[in-house]
């Protein structure tokens, strides 16, 4: 495990703390005590802004993870049913090749991890010593006062939401509280699963009511930041998750109990924490971040780097990305009787005798690119979509899609990636929205009652799905079923309503189904003609990849630690 002392330098862009008129860009402090710098141990803590305050950001800071690296075009969509990452150098694709490893681990999140938890800690065992007294005389002294009110229960949240990435990712993990020396460090042993499930929903319990429901009225209303309702949405996704078969094998009923009561508590509060419901299409775009639906967000600053990830090849400087897979548009259902994609659709379809994307969910227009749509939609770029063999952006290009589609969810059109004149716009990141728990209520209270039509709760898992299906920008066919279909459906629901929104890669893994959905994979060629054909993409999957493995430069230090099984 990796230590920390007062050593840390980092310098880098962190918008996660938003005031209302723009984002903030910081770099987090210089505690490098040595004789050639003017910065020690004694000024960090008694200096606010460049100090105290950028000690708190660096934590925050470590939130930006693995999860967006910009060669695997910002997702782990690729090493799902999702999508099929267009570029073969993509680093994602190691995920579905057999490439990992423990000496090749996809670590940062054990590394971004364990820094953010030392540096909490290192706060919050040194608060004692925080004294801007000597400024009180400055007309901010009072607001920074009050800030740090908050810092710590900012942390100790931090500090839980890490150890759910920790969890989630790897089970049982060695739980730190305190700062270590290297040697205690490297003598930690993992702590079982129930245990940090049990540390995270009490800390989310313990923070919860010191923290605001929102920063609007808050000193300098710097949103993004820790709020009641994140400490209670963690707390929600943390139960479900310790209910889920994976962490969860004998079932055991009370798990999803508790799930469903934290769940509901939510949705009953929703309205009173000023949350509610939206329109799909504004979960993403320039103002995004100040959307009612998301609980909790990473804002990033103004950029078209995202586009020129995802944009179809043939738009300059595109990369094409994430390509949606034929297997993901097989779940979206149509909107005059439910029936899916694939089953009105099984075989090859002429695109010159029926458009089978007619009267689909409006969700797939709002997610999917495919051939003839416009995109992107900013005038000096956009152009009708040619992904059919030989058109435009298309086969043989290389980096073409491989799966005759494009991504169109969370890429935002109007920005410009040509070589002059180029546009950017503000983005945000979903951790938690308000829809994500409607359908983690709906999973709870179906596995704790055994009906997707029992009321013991107040509200029936089919009514929280059909909240979501009856909004005004989708109005699709209600859930009515029981038992197996309704777990059926209940999956696809949640891979169309989350998509790409980092939820598959571990819902599939929590529900144990990874053979299922991640071994082999539909494909599309659509040839010069407009024939549709589809075609089985086989991929890597090992039941070992259930959890990460844990670095193997890790082990190597300490004795202790034990591998995750199969690595």
């Amino acid at each position: 495990m990796t230590t920390k002392k007062y050593t840390k330098v980092v310098a880098g862009v962190f918008s996660l703390l938003l005031p209302l008129s723009s984002f903030l860009f910081t770099s987090c402090a210089d505690l490098d005590y040595t004789e050639a710098t003017n910065r020690n141990e004694e000024w960090t803590y008694n200096y606010f802004g460049d100090g105290i305050k950028n000690l708190v950001f660096d934590v925050y800071a470590q939130l930006y993870n693995n999860e967006f690296e910009s060669n695997s075009a910002y997702f782990l969509a690729g090493a799902t049913d999702e999508a099929q990452y267009a570029l073969a150098t993509g680093a994602i694709n190691n995920y579905v090749n057999g490439g990992w490893s423990p000496a090749n681990p996809y670590s940062n999140t054990w590394t971004k991890s364990y820094t953010a938890i030392a540096d909490a800690n290192m706060y919050l065992e040194k608060i004692d010593q925080t004294d801007i007294s000597d400024w009180k005389y400055n007309s901010d002294y009072q607001n920074w006062i009050q800030q740090m009110e908050l810092f710590p229960y900012e942390l100790r949240f931090l500090r839980a939401y890490f150890y759910f990435e920790l969890f989630k990712t790897y089970g049982d993990v060695p739980l730190v509280t305190t700062t270590l020396t290297n040697g205690q460090a490297n003598n930690m042993e993992r702590t079982p699963a129930d245990q940090i499930v049990k540390f995270i929903v009490d800390e989310c319990d313990a923070v919860a009511p010191y923290l605001p429901t929102d920063y609007n009225t808050e000193v300098n209303a710097e949103v993004g930041r820790a709020t009641r309702i994140a400490a209670f949405a963690l707390k929600a996704r943390t139960l479900l998750y310790a209910a889920s078969p994976l962490h969860n094998p004998t079932n055991d009923k009370a798990k999803w109990q508790k799930a469903a009561e934290a769940c509901k508590y939510i949705l009953d509060n929703a309205s009173v924490w000023g949350l509610k419901l939206g329109t799909y299409a504004s979960l993403w775009g320039n103002d995004a971040f100040f959307n009612k639906e998301i609980i909790f967000g990473l804002g990033r600053g103004e950029s078209n780097s995202f586009e020129m990830a995802n944009y179809p090849i043939g738009v300059e400087n595109a990369s094409s990305g994430n390509c949606p897979t034929q297997s993901f548009i097989d779940q979206y259902e149509y909107q005059d009787n439910g029936e899916t994609f694939a089953e009105r659709y099984p075989g090859s379809i002429n695109l010159n005798e029926v458009d089978p994307y007619e009267g689909l969910d409006p969700r797939f227009a709002l997610t999917v690119v495919k051939n003839g749509d416009e995109w992107p939609t900013n005038g000096s770029q956009k152009k009708i979509i040619e992904t059919f063999v030989g058109g435009f952006n298309g086969a043989p290009k290389y980096g073409s899609t491989p799966t005759g589609y494009y991504l169109r969810k969370l890429v935002d059109g109007s920005c410009v990636t040509t070589a002059d004149n180029q546009v950017t716009r503000r983005h945000t990141w979903i951790i938690f929205r308000l829809a994500e728990f409607y359908l983690d209520y709906a999973e709870a209270v179906y596995n704790a009652t055994g009906s997707a039509n029992d009321a013991t709760y107040g509200m029936t898992a089919n009514e929280a799905i059909n909240v979501l299906r009856n909004r005004e920008d989708i109005q699709m066919p209600e859930f009515t079923e029981d038992g197996e279909a309704w777990v059926k459906r209940y999956e696809r629901e949640r891979l169309v309503e989350l998509a790409f929104e980092n939820h598959r890669f571990w819902d599939v893994r929590r529900w144990k189904k990874g053979a299922q959905y991640f071994k082999n994979i539909q494909v599309a060629t659509l040839s010069s003609n407009l024939m549709l054909t589809r075609s089985n993409v086989s991929r890597q999957w090992d039941d070992k990849y259930y959890f990460y493995p844990i670095p193997q430069s890790e082990l190597k230090k300490n004795s202790h630690l034990v591998q995750n099984p199969g690595w």
